[in-house]
């Protein structure tokens, strides 16, 4: 294994999507900051302070559940709303209301600016399976499936646990590791023998509480020392670091 960079005992790879797959953490980011924004000019005014779409997106929302990133964030800012139900409209003041507004957005970033996948982790992944390691794709986003086959990818893995998946089941998203758990549990391997890739933060977190063989984290945006203290045991800047993709 030591040409994947891997352990000798891990047996399953488990892949986040966003920014580690598929170049979409920025489009993330930009739909949560435009989401944000609105939101506090008709909450404080005009004097409100911005969405930090770096700081704050990688320390309250990358990688939860929609409604997850909404509630983390509010609560930082010390604001209260609304739960609301899942079915309100992007227009209302409620914690759902939100989380369907910053969807809406980010549905219409990626049909107008497409879908880019990570070459080097494309590579990684043939890598992984002509190695005879299973595969799966473990992601907080209700439209996994979709970005996958914009990036002709869906064939990569042999399993698929996303937002859809985890209201099906009623896993709790990261940083508990409900979701990779599952992933796991579907591939057939115990957390042990699978590895996990991530750049976020919260996915670092469910690595960890998961008690996975390894964890790998992702660093796309300068946050290698975070990683690694939310327990990276090791941080690359592209899985072709890793090997294999020669």
């Amino acid at each position: 294994m030591t040409k994947l960079g891997l352990p000798d005992a891990v047996r399953a790879c488990l892949f986040d999507l966003d920014g580690v797959i598929t170049k979409t953490a920025v489009v993330h980011a930009a739909a949560w900051k435009e989401t944000f924004d609105a939101f506090l000019l008709g909450w404080e005014g005009p004097d409100f302070r911005p969405f930090d779409p770096v700081v704050e997106y990688d320390e309250y929302v990358d990688g939860m559940p929609r409604a997850d990133g909404v509630r983390s964030f509010l609560a930082a800012r010390g604001i209260e709303l609304p739960e609301g139900r899942p079915d309100d409209t992007a227009d209302l003041p409620t914690v759902q209301g939100l989380a369907k507004r910053k969807n809406t957005l980010v549905l219409g970033k990626i049909r107008t600016g497409g879908v880019e996948a990570y070459d080097g982790t494309l590579r990684y992944v043939a890598a992984v399976r002509a190695a005879g390691l299973v595969t799966a794709v473990v992601s907080a986003s209700a439209n996994c499936r979709d970005v996958l086959r914009a990036v002709d990818a869906e064939p990569l893995f042999d399993v698929r646990i996303d937002g859809l998946v985890a209201t099906e089941r009623r896993l709790p998203g990261k940083p508990r590791p409900d979701t990779f758990l599952a992933a796991a549990g579907d591939l057939g391997v115990e957390p042990a023998q699978a590895a996990v890739f991530e750049d976020a933060l919260a996915g670092m977190d469910a690595g960890r509480a998961g008690r996975f063989g390894y964890v790998v984290g992702v660093d796309r945006g300068g946050q290698a020392d975070a990683l690694k203290a939310h327990g990276a045991d090791r941080v690359v800047a592209d899985l072709a670091e890793l090997g294999g993709t020669a």
